[in-house]
């Protein structure tokens, strides 16, 4: 994964008002889950910018006065009005342990089920898995090539090396459902082979009564 660095303050106060006041100043209230104790900053708006409103994962390295530390976001809090980021969580990483995270799932490949008109849903934007640092990516990619109608991939269908997924192998992550364009074209589909046998019955029948 890429590395977004951060700069941040350390914060002195803690509390609804501290926090009130970090915001109105134009910055984020921030907290980091460490190994050994919890870590309190804030850090200016704009720079979560390439980390929160992006497709991607990424590392953090947060500078905090000079100390620098090793970051995954956990999650981010938005106001429900405006969509401004409120506060974020951190969890410190370390190269020797597994990390938890959310990775943004990324979809490619061309369906002929989409293509003939079916709807493409997808219903996982992100999936949980845990793995060592080196090995998080930077999203999970799904191919759809080859999905048909009324077909999904699930969870299960997701073998990644080093990766475990601790979404239930069982959720649908993307799925292919018929829209009315489909199936119009299915139903069409259906009158035209009824009516073609009808009609080969039919020859084969007159041809009988000439004979």
């Amino acid at each position: 994964m890429k590395t977004i660095e951060i700069n941040g303050s350390a914060r002195q106060e803690l509390g609804k008002k501290s926090s009130k006041a970090i915001r109105k100043s134009g910055n984020v209230p921030c907290v980091v889950y460490g190994e050994e104790k919890n870590i309190h900053f804030y850090a200016e708006e704009a720079s979560f910018r390439n980390l929160i409103y992006t497709p991607e994962a990424h590392f953090v390295t947060l500078n905090l006065e000079g100390k620098r530390y090793t970051l995954v976001l956990k999650e981010a809090q938005f106001h429900p009005v405006t969509d401004r980021l409120l506060h974020a969580d951190f969890v410190q990483v370390f190269e020797n342990k597994p990390v938890t995270m959310n990775i943004p799932v990324r979809v490619f490949g061309d369906s002929a089920a989409v293509r003939a008109g079916a709807k493409l849903i997808v219903k996982k934007r992100y999936l949980k898995i845990k793995a060592l640092p080196k090995d998080l990516p930077e999203n999970i990619s799904i191919d759809i090539s080859k999905l048909k109608l009324n077909e999904s991939i699930r969870v299960g269908n997701i073998d990644i090396p080093n990766l475990e997924f601790l979404d239930m192998k069982s959720v649908a992550i993307v799925t292919v459902s018929a829209s009315r364009v489909s199936a119009k074209s299915e139903s069409d589909e259906e009158v035209e082979e009824t009516e073609g046998a009808e009609g080969q019955a039919k020859e084969t029948a007159e041809e009988k009564t000439e004979q």
